[in-house]
C-alpha cells in the first residue's frame, strides 16, 4: 500500500513534468493564428473549408518536458481540408497544397528557422526561445471510407465519424490518385482516451472551475490532470532517461499511452494507477504468429507496433523498459 507521501512525491513528479500552462497557450495561440492564416480571403485552400487542430500528447494533456534545455518539444497538429476527399487529388498534392501556404505564413512572420518537409507533416519551427516547433499533418476527412472498412472487418465504428486520410511520402502511391492513403482519428483516439480516464477527469474539472468560480466549460482541458495522464508522464520521462543515447529504440509515446490506459482501471491515486498499469500493459498486446499487435483503440486495423517486425531491436527494448 503506498503512502500519502509516496502519492505526494508522484504528484510533485508529474508538477515537475508538465508544460507550464505559459507554454500550452503559446501552443494554443501558435497553431490558431495559422488558423487564421489559412482562412484570410487570399488563401489558397479557403475554399477547402480547412480546420487546424492539435493532436498527440498536447490534445491528450500528457505532454512533458523536454529531457535537457536543448531539446524542443512537439506541438503535434493537423490540417484538414474538409471539402476535399482521396478522390480529388493525390497525396503529393494535398502535401503542397497545405505546405505553399505553411511556407507563405512563415515569411509573413518573418521566421527565421526554415519550414522543413517530413515524411507525414511539414515542421514549422520557432524561435529558440520559444522551445518548440509545430508539425502539421495535411489531411482530408475519411470517414465513410474507414465506416465501411471497419464494418467488413466486424469491428466498433462508433469513432468513423472524426477518421482522416493523411499523406506520407515514402509511400509508393504517394503520387497517384488512389484512395489507398494512411488513415488516422486524433479526435477520435482523444474521445477513446477520455473515457478510459472515467469520470475522475469531469470531477477535477469541476474542482478546479469551483476552486476559482469559473463555469466547467471555461477550464481548458490541460488545466485538469488525472491520476491516468500523471502516470503516463512518468512513465515517458523513464522512458527517456532509460534511452538516452539510444533514441530509435524507445518505446514510442503512442504504445505507452495505448497500453496504459488500457491497463488503467479507474484508480484515483497515481501510484495505484502505475501499479495497475505495469501489471498489466503487456496483456494487450497480442500475437499473431511471431508477430505482436498493439491495436489503435478506434482504428483496429492498425497496428502501432508494426515497425518492430522490421526493426526488432525496438520490441526488446519495449519490454527491457517494462
Amino acid at each position: 500500500m503506498p503512502t500519502k507521501t509516496a502519492e505526494n512525491y508522484l504528484a510533485a513528479l508529474a508538477d515537475e513534468l508538465a508544460i507550464s500552462d505559459i507554454r500550452y497557450e503559446q501552443a494554443n495561440k501558435s497553431y490558431a493564428s495559422l488558423g487564421d492564416w489559412l482562412h484570410r480571403p487570399a488563401s489558397k485552400v479557403l475554399q477547402f473549408d480547412p480546420e487546424i487542430y492539435v493532436q498527440g500528447s498536447f490534445r491528450l494533456g500528457t505532454a512533458i518536458r523536454p529531457l535537457t534545455e536543448e531539446e524542443e518539444y512537439d506541438v503535434d497538429s493537423v490540417c484538414v481540408l474538409r471539402l476535399l476527399s482521396t478522390s480529388h487529388l493525390t497525396q503529393w498534392q494535398l502535401k503542397h497544397l497545405v505546405g505553399d501556404e505553411i511556407k507563405a505564413y512563415h515569411r509573413s512572420q518573418s521566421m527565421v528557422k526554415s519550414v522543413e518537409e517530413g515524411n507525414r507533416c511539414w515542421v514549422l519551427p520557432y524561435a529558440n526561445e520559444a522551445q518548440f516547433h509545430m508539425d502539421i499533418v495535411p489531411a482530408v476527412p475519411n470517414s465513410s471510407r474507414q465506416k465501411a472498412l471497419l464494418e467488413t472487418a466486424g469491428y466498433d465504428t462508433r469513432w468513423a465519424e472524426t477518421a482522416i486520410a493523411i499523406t506520407d511520402r515514402r509511400l509508393p502511391n504517394y503520387n497517384e490518385q488512389t484512395n489507398q492513403w494512411p488513415r488516422s482519428n486524433p479526435k477520435g483516439y482523444a474521445e477513446w482516451f477520455r473515457l478510459r480516464m472515467g469520470p475522475i477527469f469531469e470531477q477535477r474539472r469541476k474542482f478546479v472551475a469551483e476552486a476559482i468560480r469559473a463555469s466547467v466549460e471555461d477550464i481548458p482541458e490541460y488545466r485538469v490532470r488525472t491520476p491516468l495522464q500523471s502516470a503516463i508522464m512518468i512513465l515517458k520521462r523513464h522512458r527517456d532517461g532509460m534511452f538516452v543515447g539510444r533514441y530509435d529504440e524507445r518505446p514510442i509515446s503512442v504504445i505507452i499511452t495505448t497500453l496504459a490506459s488500457h491497463a488503467y482501471n479507474g484508480e484515483g491515486r497515481i501510484a495505484d494507477s502505475l501499479y495497475t498499469i505495469l501489471e498489466g500493459m503487456d496483456r494487450y498486446i497480442e500475437r499473431n504468429g511471431n508477430v505482436r499487435i498493439i491495436r489503435n483503440p478506434t482504428d483496429p486495423l492498425e497496428n502501432f507496433a508494426d515497425k518492430w517486425p522490421l526493426y526488432p531491436e525496438r520490441e526488446k527494448a519495449f519490454f527491457e523498459w517494462l
